[in-house]
């Protein structure tokens, strides 16, 4: 990575910061609290708190409402428009989340590390520590907080069906040392347990199975849109197209059929936690 990258990426974050920070001043000043300003645009309190300290980026069209709303005159606006340009998260993954969010139902497939929703602080941690290039402690910290703060997708009061299909290698990687590894297998033992959550382990010793072009993710919208999502080493793709997000969803149906049960899923976690 640049020295020009690192640098641009560090402002952008501070930037972030200072967007969060004139926001709770605005805010402040009408006389709301974060819960009754998202009242205000039925977001949550936690978003606010996100945007406010620099961990969530405030959305161009937001920022219009909460000018008008705080009286401010355009200076949320203005100060978004002369923001570095955002490059930790792609502009697709930045989709991807906004629709993650307010998904219905999830599905993935994930064969290198565990997804995102699942990862404790920790092991999210050592899987951004593992990149290459690196990156530095700011952009990491950023990175861990984001992806933590998406953990309150499964605890919210009506949590979308999600079913995460994972390879078993994947269960079985002490990323991040034993001590982390083993924390991280005691909280996919608790996740196996929410309501409307199925983890299932595809078994090492399968002959075949559907999905070896690599992982995805599938999510349904409120309105019933589905849509499909993809990484690789070199970018990131949100796919609306109904052929393409059809063959996603047989492959998803296959791994089903051809992974663990979510009961004995949560069994091979009390073997692998009873090991150590």
């Amino acid at each position: 990575m640049s020295t020009t990258t690192r640098s641009r990426r560090a402002r952008n974050a501070s930037a972030m910061k200072m967007v969060g920070a004139l926001l709770a001043l605005y805010r402040e000043a009408a006389g709301y609290t974060q819960r009754s300003l998202g009242e205000v645009f039925v977001i949550s309190e936690q978003q606010i708190a996100s945007i406010e300290q620099g961990r969530r980026p405030l959305k161009p069209d937001l920022a219009e409402k909460l000018d008008e709303l705080l009286g401010t005159k355009g200076a949320l606006s203005a100060a978004l428009r002369h923001m570095p340009e955002v490059d930790l998260v792609p502009l697709w993954a930045e989709e991807f989340l906004d629709r993650e969010r307010e998904a219905i139902a999830i599905s993935s497939y994930e064969n290198q590390v565990l997804p995102g929703l699942l990862q404790t602080e920790a092991y999210a941690e050592a899987v951004f520590r593992s990149r290459v290039p690196v990156y530095d402690e700011d952009e990491i910290a950023q990175l861990v907080a984001a992806r933590v703060d998406r953990h309150v997708i499964l605890h919210r009061k009506e949590p979308p069906i999600t079913c995460f299909v994972v390879w078993e290698p994947v269960l079985t990687a002490p990323i991040g040392g034993k001590e982390v590894w083993v924390e991280q297998l005691r909280h996919l033992r608790a996740c196996s347990e929410l309501p409307g959550l199925m983890l299932q382990s595809l078994p090492l010793d399968r002959a075949t199975h559907a999905a070896l072009d690599g992982p995805f993710v599938l999510l349904e919208t409120p309105e019933h849109q589905r849509l499909a999502y993809t990484e690789n080493h070199r970018g990131s793709q949100l796919i609306a197209d109904p052929h393409e997000v059809a063959i996603l969803t047989q492959k998803c149906a296959m791994l089903r059929s051809q992974a663990l049960t979510p009961e004995d899923t949560r069994d091979l976690l009390d073997r692998l936690l009873g090991e150590q």
